[in-house]
């Protein structure tokens, strides 16, 4: 943020001021200054005290940082309301409402230098372009927004780190969204830097990386960290509708602290409904580790939690991975023809560079639910896009367990010599090193370990 403008400009915007209100030099200067000091300040000849623009600036009825930069009045506030606007916008699933509201604001906030509010609406600008699954879009606000906040502490910088893990992650570059996450975790946990808002964040976003690489004890452990520091708030959407109200009202009345007082709160509130969807991969974790222990009643519980929660906020990329998970409950539980619906429409949410893993996994199950069916060409087709896919995200344990389930197929078809190909590449899968283990966990906060928490209230 500047500090002030250089003294040509604010001499101008001195004299346009003076001018408009009817005030000779004489009337602006008594009784502190005298005439000739504004002329020489007018002509931009003198750099203006901070002192002397402030006694301008009573005089003028502005205030000195209007005087000082050419910034409007109350323009920070006003500014700040917006974002909770746009919160609002996003928090409801309005994606794309969102998005030109955080434009406006960010192109506002670059014209008068406001950094911080410039930062928050490159990272709405971000979440938005997650939600809507233009992930180049969104990990360049993201990144940004991390330039803009360069020289604030590591917890503010936290959304804009997280956000350019969730979009690696989502294109497939799962090991690249691990490393950024857990190194931040293990920079604040070893920095003594233990935010509550930051560290949930993180946990609840390694989350789903955690589980495609297969390191399902590290996300069992985030998915019950996050939960235990979940936010209880009764109806965020109600209370930070009030919030903004009061503010707007404040605003108005020239109570500006006051004003900003509630809209931190209104914002605070917005984060936690956009935490809605961590909060539903938790219950997806929890669903998954059930199904892993198999039981597939408690399994199938968790998984339509999450699953509905997701569609409250119109996460449909998030949604569709949920449901790939549930459908394989569903499988295991007899319900193949549910399972399948459930995977067919799902499918044309995902691509090679959006959810590849989960769209590998959604064919996978259709392959071996066509198998069960005895359509053998259906689940072969099915299994090459898997492997497809698959390859792609570099997702080793996976590309292993589907080359066996191919290679099986195409045994029992008496393609012998394909057979075998599909094995040996499986198992060179299998044996490479690196690809299913994670280095040293990042460093824990001093409340570790957490006791098993109870399940958060709905929001």
């Amino acid at each position: 943020m500047r500090e002030r403008d250089e003294p040509e400009v604010v001499g101008r915007r001195v004299q346009r001021l003076r001018a408009q209100r009817g005030l000779t030099q004489r009337q602006l200067a008594e009784p502190a200054y005298t005439p000739a000091y504004i002329s020489t300040l007018e002509a931009g000849r003198v750099r203006a005290s901070d002192e002397a623009l402030r006694h301008i600036a009573d005089r003028l009825g502005v205030t000195f940082e209007e005087l000082a930069v050419g910034r409007p009045a109350h323009l920070a506030t006003g500014l700040r309301l917006r974002l909770t606007e746009a919160q609002r916008l996003l928090a409801d699933g309005r994606a794309e409402e969102a998005a030109v509201q955080y434009g406006l604001v960010r192109a506002e906030a670059e014209a008068h230098g406001l950094g911080c509010e410039q930062a928050a609406a490159l990272l709405g600008l971000g979440e938005c372009a997650l939600e809507t699954g233009a992930l180049n879009e969104a990990r360049e606000f993201f990144e940004r927004a991390e330039e803009q906040l360069d020289g604030q502490t590591l917890p503010m910088r936290v959304p804009a780190v997280r956000g350019r893990a969730v979009a690696h992650y989502l294109a497939g570059e799962l090991r690249y969204a691990v490393y950024l996450l857990e190194s931040t975790l293990d920079e604040l946990n070893r920095g003594g830097l233990h935010d509550p808002d930051a560290l949930l964040l993180l946990y609840a976003s390694v989350i789903g990386p955690y589980m495609d690489m297969g390191a399902h004890a590290r996300a069992a452990q985030a998915a019950e960290f996050a939960l235990a520091l979940a936010p209880r708030a009764g109806d965020p959407a109600l209370i930070a509708r009030m919030h903004r109200s009061v503010a707007r009202t404040l605003l108005a009345e020239g109570r500006i602290a006051e004003a900003d007082a509630s809209l931190a709160k209104a914002a605070e509130l917005y984060a936690q409904l956009r935490l809605r969807t961590e909060l539903a991969n938790c219950h997806w974790m929890r669903g998954y580790v059930y199904a892993q222990n198999g039981e597939l009643d408690r399994a199938e519980e968790e998984l339509r939690q999450a699953h509905t929660m997701l569609a409250r906020t119109r996460a449909a990329l998030y949604r569709s991975q949920a449901a790939v998970e549930l459908a394989d409950v569903l499988h295991r539980r007899g319900r193949s023809e549910e399972a399948a619906e459930l995977l067919q429409g799902v499918l044309g949410d995902f691509s090679s560079e959006r959810g590849a893993v989960h769209a590998a996994a959604a064919h996978r199950l259709l392959g071996i639910i066509a198998e069960d069916a005895r359509d053998t060409e259906a689940a072969e087709e099915h299994y090459v896009r898997a492997l497809s896919l698959l390859e792609r995200a570099g997702a080793a344990g996976d590309l292993a367990d589907l080359c066996r389930l191919l290679g099986d197929l195409l045994r029992r078809t008496g393609r012998t010599e394909a057979a075998l190909d599909a094995y040996r590449t499986g198992l060179g899968h299998r044996t490479a090193p690196g690809t299913t283990t994670l280095g040293p966990a990042p460093a824990q906060p001093p409340l570790w370990p957490v006791p098993p928490s109870p399940v958060p209230p709905p929001l």
